[in-house]
């Protein structure tokens, strides 16, 4: 008689939680409902095609009634976005080194290290890889390209020491193990910046 009482205790309880629990499901999906709020996934975004210590990142979309016109607008945006990213980066890179370092004409040496980066930047970014590429169609006709591009820092990194490293002016004073540890810190930082 004991053991049934028991029983039917524990049966109850259980009974009883899985109702609360059914019950809560409910009164969140009523509560989006109530909202009109549509929970949306955006295609080629997220933690794993942001930007961190090791690659520069960009997602964009593009729209349009043509395929290859949303393929090209997400593109560019994309683009766009990566390079004011790695021209942030570079800038924040070529300042921090240059304060560390006591040049003989600082204002010529940034003018030259400004120059040559931005060179060193428009032809890494002709090779962006596509890390993610998805088309889909709109209930009014339209394409919508999502995509995500990356840039690795370190292929970033040897372009730049190569073609610093070739400027005879600076030559002189360039130091690369300082200029990469400058990189590297600048890249830690972009990281952190993100996850806050």
């Amino acid at each position: 008689m004991k053991i049934n009482y028991q029983f039917k205790s524990i049966l109850m309880l259980a009974t009883l939680l899985v109702m609360i629990v059914i019950g809560g499901c409910k009164s969140k999906e009523k509560a989006v409902k109530e909202t009109g709020e549509t929970l949306i996934d955006v295609y080629c975004s997220g933690p794993e095609y942001q930007s961190n210590a090791e690659y520069f990142r960009s997602n964009q979309v593009g729209e349009s009634v043509d395929q290859a016109s949303a393929k090209k607008k997400a593109m560019s945006n994309a683009r766009a976005d990566l390079a004011a990213a790695v021209e942030t980066t570079v800038k924040g890179v070529v300042d921090n080194y240059l304060n560390s370092r006591e040049l003989n004409n600082v204002e010529e040496a940034e003018e030259r290290f400004e120059s040559l980066t931005r060179e060193v930047i428009n032809q890494k970014l002709t090779g962006v890889k596509t890390i993610c590429e998805k088309t889909t169609k709109t209930s009014d006709g339209k394409y919508k390209t999502y995509i995500a591009l990356e840039l690795a820092g370190d292929e970033l990194m040897n372009a730049m020491n190569a073609r610093l490293s070739e400027d005879s002016k600076l030559k002189i004073d360039y130091d690369y193990e300082q200029f990469k540890k400058t990189f590297e810190a600048e890249m830690d930082k972009m990281e952190k910046e993100r996850n806050y």
